[in-house]
């Protein structure tokens, strides 16, 4: 069955760096698109960046434009997020999903993947003090 995994999580000062895993078990990632979102307290999920099944497309919403970068390892069937630059408005849980259909990574800005992703991990929780 898919199961997605991340991992990185952590406590960082503004302008500090993470790298957020999503391990991906059960199904191939080249085969689906893929994301990472967030949802900050009180607010929804948000789409934080996607890359269609071959990689060939990214997407991120403007907000991490510039900062941060989704990247896939196919032998290690694991998604990436490398976050620089961070700032508190970044604090959030952020989770992976994954999606068979392969329009998805086109609808990051819906909110909480809409009918889009249909497989989500646990999260794993960033927070970045000022």
């Amino acid at each position: 069955r898919v199961q997605l995994m991340e991992s990185g999580g952590g406590s960082v000062q503004t302008g500090g760096s993470l790298k957020l895993a999503c391990k991906a078990s059960g199904f191939p990632i080249i085969s689906y698109s893929m994301a990472w979102y967030r949802r900050a307290p009180g607010k929804e999920r948000e789409g934080v960046a996607a890359m269609n099944s071959d990689s060939s497309r990214r997407y991120y919403a403007d907000s991490v434009k510039d900062r941060f970068t989704i990247s896939v390892d196919y032998a290690e069937n694991t998604l990436y997020l490398q976050m620089n630059t961070l700032k508190p408005e970044d604090t959030a849980m952020y989770y992976c999903a994954a999606s068979p259909n392969p329009a998805a990574a086109l609808h990051l800005a819906v909110p909480d993947g809409g009918p889009w992703f249909e497989y989500w991990g646990q999260g794993t929780e960033v927070t970045v003090s000022s």
